[in-house]
């Protein structure tokens, strides 16, 4: 397929529980951000994409002078690929796959700009999806529009859930309205419904509230919603409004949508920092669902209501605070390629 045939073509971003080719994750990269306990981000990184791989195939992408330390730490069962990255958040660096009409497979390469310019330098990651691309064979859509994919959750039947905070946020497209925001995710990622609620952690400095941390479609028609069961805390009331802004909205079919409150927030102290661990920056890969979690009273009770919402998948909780100490989660970590059923990528 040529690239403007591609541009032309109806898109649809697939929810994260359609089946996977293999899940793509970034190698600890920028040093500052992990500082003493870099180690034990590696060891994080290590261990979920291992995690991963007793699901489905895993790439774990590295600089060339790290790849021989991820290939040590991740062990044979994951592929190691050497690329140039700045960073290690691959759901927002990583390539965006959507499938075309054909449900051939097709990058879609929006502007990454570092969660607003916040950290330097971030070229390598903002050409990672095109690089990707190209070395695979994919072919590529360019879409000027800032936009991460830890910016949004899909139900993959045209139904999309957001942040007011992070795609109204001025250090992304400032000149775009939100009827045009709407535009670009109805044209690139078949979001023919776009929900918005307003609020991020209210921790989550780096990515401005990014939706992965707060609410994530389980199926169609139903969100599971981060909550915080303590009112002293002041993520107790700005998800309680998240909460009441999904609760019923109309989704892509004209249908309510339901929301399954997980009802507590936990928080790790580490390094000194207190720091949020959200149970909502999970991953759903082929047969599993990757969840963070760190040792809180409540992790035995969240894996058992995500896994009755993902019923036949095995739930897994992975370590959640140090990837939470240096700005997220499994989620945040991991970018999916989905499976083309239309041969691949198109040709």
């Amino acid at each position: 397929m040529d690239p403007a045939a591609a541009a032309a073509t109806p898109l649809r971003m697939p929810a994260e529980w359609e089946p996977h080719e293999r899940t793509l994750i970034c190698w600890p990269t920028r040093d500052p951000i992990w500082g003493p306990l870099r180690a034990r981000a590696c060891e994080d990184h290590a261990t979920i994409a291992r995690t991963i791989a007793e699901f489905e195939p895993v790439t774990v992408i590295a600089p060339p002078s790290r790849a021989e330390e991820a290939a040590a730490a991740c062990g044979p069962a994951v592929e190691v690929e050497e690329l140039p990255i700045d960073d290690s958040w691959a759901r927002d660096s990583g390539p965006l796959s959507v499938l075309d009409d054909h449900r051939r497979r097709v990058v879609l390469d929006v502007t990454f700009n570092a969660w607003g310019r916040k950290f330097e330098p971030f070229a390598d990651d903002a050409a990672l999806a095109r690089r990707w691309a190209e070395r695979h064979g994919e072919p590529v859509v360019d879409e000027p529009m800032v936009l991460e994919g830890g910016a949004l959750t899909v139900d993959g039947a045209g139904t999309l859930v957001t942040t007011e905070q992070c795609l109204l946020h001025p250090n992304r497209n400032p000149t775009m309205t939100r009827a045009a925001i709407e535009d670009v995710l109805r044209r690139r990622l078949g979001a023919e419904r776009t929900v918005w609620v307003p609020h991020g952690l209210v921790d989550d400095h780096d990515t401005d509230g990014h939706v992965d941390n707060v609410a994530a479609f389980a199926r169609a028609g139903l969100v599971l919603a981060q909550c915080c069961d303590d009112p002293a805390e002041a993520d107790h009331e700005r998800l309680a409004v998240n909460v009441r802004c999904l609760r019923g909205a109309p989704d892509a079919r004209g249908e309510p949508i339901e929301v399954l409150e997980v009802p507590v927030l936990p928080f790790a102290r580490i390094d000194g920092r207190r720091v949020p661990v959200p149970y909502l920056n999970l991953y759903v890969c082929n047969g599993g669902v990757v969840v963070p979690v760190c040792g809180h009273a409540a992790d035995d009770e969240v894996l058992d209501l995500v896994g009755s919402v993902f019923p036949g998948r095995r739930v897994v909780g992975v370590p959640g605070e140090v990837l939470a100490y240096g700005g997220g989660g499994p989620h945040c970590i991991t970018q999916q390629v989905p499976a083309a059923p239309g041969g691949g990528a198109a040709a």
